[in-house]
Protein backbone atom coordinates (compact mmCIF):
# COMPACT_ATOMS: atom_id res chain seq x y z
CA UNK A 1 0.00 0.00 0.00
CA UNK A 2 0.83 3.66 -0.78
CA UNK A 3 0.66 6.23 1.24
CA UNK A 4 1.09 10.25 0.16
CA UNK A 5 3.82 12.47 1.65
CA UNK A 6 4.36 15.65 1.35
CA UNK A 7 7.86 17.59 1.44
CA UNK A 8 7.84 19.01 4.83
CA UNK A 9 11.97 20.14 5.34
CA UNK A 10 15.14 20.12 4.10
CA UNK A 11 17.94 20.55 5.92
CA UNK A 12 21.00 21.55 3.98
CA UNK A 13 24.51 21.80 6.12
CA UNK A 14 26.72 23.90 4.51
CA UNK A 15 29.88 22.12 6.41
CA UNK A 16 28.44 18.45 6.21
CA UNK A 17 28.52 15.58 3.31
CA UNK A 18 25.15 14.88 4.14
CA UNK A 19 21.56 16.92 3.38
CA UNK A 20 18.61 15.30 4.62
CA UNK A 21 14.79 16.10 3.31
CA UNK A 22 11.69 15.14 5.52
CA UNK A 23 8.61 13.80 4.03
CA UNK A 24 5.69 14.03 6.37
CA UNK A 25 2.22 11.60 5.35
CA UNK A 26 -0.32 13.83 4.05
CA UNK A 27 -3.52 13.59 6.51
CA UNK A 28 -1.05 12.12 8.86
CA UNK A 29 2.06 12.28 11.72
CA UNK A 30 4.53 9.69 10.06
CA UNK A 31 7.41 11.73 8.96
CA UNK A 32 10.35 10.30 6.31
CA UNK A 33 13.94 10.93 5.90
CA UNK A 34 16.29 10.81 3.00
CA UNK A 35 19.57 11.49 3.15
CA UNK A 36 20.45 12.72 -0.14
CA UNK A 37 23.23 15.21 -1.84
CA UNK A 38 23.81 18.70 -1.86
CA UNK A 39 22.87 19.10 -5.39
CA UNK A 40 19.63 17.66 -5.17
CA UNK A 41 18.93 19.74 -1.89
CA UNK A 42 19.89 22.91 -3.13
CA UNK A 43 17.85 22.39 -6.07
CA UNK A 44 14.74 21.38 -4.53
CA UNK A 45 15.00 24.50 -1.60
CA UNK A 46 15.18 26.75 -4.85
CA UNK A 47 11.96 24.87 -6.33
CA UNK A 48 10.46 25.30 -2.99
CA UNK A 49 11.22 28.94 -2.77
CA UNK A 50 10.07 30.10 -6.12
CA UNK A 51 13.53 30.50 -7.18
CA UNK A 52 13.80 30.03 -11.42
CA UNK A 53 17.04 29.51 -12.86
CA UNK A 54 18.36 31.33 -15.18
CA UNK A 55 18.94 27.78 -17.56
CA UNK A 56 16.75 24.82 -17.20
CA UNK A 57 18.35 22.00 -14.42
CA UNK A 58 18.80 18.58 -14.65
CA UNK A 59 15.22 18.28 -13.21
CA UNK A 60 13.87 20.68 -15.59
CA UNK A 61 15.10 19.44 -18.53
CA UNK A 62 13.51 16.06 -17.32
CA UNK A 63 10.36 17.49 -17.00
CA UNK A 64 10.34 19.01 -20.37
CA UNK A 65 11.80 16.12 -22.15
CA UNK A 66 8.64 14.10 -20.83
CA UNK A 67 5.96 16.55 -21.64
CA UNK A 68 7.63 17.37 -24.90
CA UNK A 69 7.29 13.37 -25.60
CA UNK A 70 3.60 13.61 -24.64
CA UNK A 71 3.80 12.19 -21.48
CA UNK A 72 2.90 13.70 -18.13
CA UNK A 73 5.04 12.49 -14.82
CA UNK A 74 1.92 11.46 -12.73
CA UNK A 75 3.53 10.63 -9.34
CA UNK A 76 6.71 9.23 -7.86
CA UNK A 77 6.64 6.05 -5.69
CA UNK A 78 9.51 5.22 -3.09
CA UNK A 79 8.98 1.73 -3.40
CA UNK A 80 11.94 -0.20 -1.85
CA UNK A 81 14.82 -0.45 0.61
CA UNK A 82 17.74 -2.58 0.06
CA UNK A 83 21.35 -2.99 2.25
CA UNK A 84 20.26 1.19 3.46
CA UNK A 85 20.14 2.66 0.05
CA UNK A 86 16.23 3.83 -1.20
CA UNK A 87 14.76 2.98 -4.63
CA UNK A 88 12.13 5.28 -6.13
CA UNK A 89 10.05 5.28 -9.86
CA UNK A 90 9.08 8.25 -11.96
CA UNK A 91 5.66 7.16 -12.77
CA UNK A 92 4.53 8.80 -16.04
CA UNK A 93 1.71 8.26 -17.93
CA UNK A 94 2.21 8.22 -21.65
CA UNK A 95 -0.97 6.96 -24.07
CA UNK A 96 -2.95 6.49 -21.40
CA UNK A 97 0.22 3.70 -20.42
CA UNK A 98 1.85 3.66 -17.21
CA UNK A 99 5.72 3.89 -17.56
CA UNK A 100 7.93 3.53 -14.37
CA UNK A 101 11.40 4.61 -14.47
CA UNK A 102 13.77 3.27 -12.04
CA UNK A 103 15.13 6.96 -10.37
CA UNK A 104 17.08 7.48 -6.78
CA UNK A 105 14.17 9.12 -4.46
CA UNK A 106 16.28 12.69 -4.45
CA UNK A 107 16.48 13.28 -8.11
CA UNK A 108 12.59 11.93 -8.16
CA UNK A 109 11.75 14.41 -5.43
CA UNK A 110 13.43 16.98 -7.22
CA UNK A 111 11.47 16.33 -10.19
CA UNK A 112 8.41 15.85 -8.05
CA UNK A 113 8.81 18.86 -7.30
CA UNK A 114 9.60 20.97 -10.60
CA UNK A 115 5.81 19.70 -11.75
CA UNK A 116 3.94 19.62 -8.77
CA UNK A 117 3.33 15.48 -8.23
CA UNK A 118 2.64 13.83 -5.68
CA UNK A 119 4.45 11.80 -3.89
CA UNK A 120 3.77 8.21 -2.14
CA UNK A 121 6.12 5.71 -0.23
CA UNK A 122 5.28 2.03 0.02
CA UNK A 123 3.85 1.27 3.89
CA UNK A 124 7.01 -1.23 3.83
CA UNK A 125 9.43 1.29 3.37
CA UNK A 126 8.31 3.76 6.36
CA UNK A 127 8.25 0.95 8.45
CA UNK A 128 11.76 -0.51 7.81
CA UNK A 129 12.90 3.15 7.69
CA UNK A 130 11.55 3.36 11.62
CA UNK A 131 13.22 1.07 12.75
Amino acid sequence: MAVQMALSRIIISETGEQQIIYLKEVGGERTFPIVIGIFEATSIDRRVRGIVPPRPLTHDLLAKAVEQLGGEIQDIYINDLRDHTYFAQLRIRHEGELIEVDSRPSDAIAVAVTVDAPIYVSEEVIEEAGR
